[in-house]
Parts: structure tokens; C-alpha cells; sequence
């Protein structure tokens, strides 16, 4: 991406972009407490599953 995908193209993003805060579309990532809930969530979904088998595979 180069310095002009980043340029306001009117008025109103120009404002929302240095006014209200409005992102800028070359930040492209989550702040870090949300991307580690997604870590927390998605591993222990795996954990499960891999717990979930182990038990099937040895209980059964």
C-alpha cells in the first residue's frame, strides 16, 4: 500500500479521520485485548476438541 491509498478522498472522512478519531484503513489490526480474547477463545476451543478426543480414544 503506498502513502496515497491512505489520503482522504473528501471533506467528511478528512474530518472523521482527524476530528472524531475514525480509523485509518492502514492500521488493519485489532487492539491487543480484543486479539487476545480471540487467543483465549479459539484455543480453548481447540484444547476441548483435543481433550475430547483423547478421552474418546482412551475411555472408550
Amino acid at each position: 500500500m503506498s502513502k496515497d491509498d491512505d489520503k482522504p478522498f473528501n471533506d467528511v472522512v478528512d474530518h472523521q479521520q482527524k476530528i472524531e478519531g475514525y480509523p485509518q484503513p492502514s492500521k488493519g489490526k485489532l487492539p491487543l485485548p480484543i486479539r487476545l480474547i480471540g487467543y483465549v477463545l479459539y484455543g480453548g476451543i481447540v484444547l476441548m476438541i483435543l481433550f475430547g478426543l483423547l478421552g474418546n480414544i482412551l475411555f472408550s
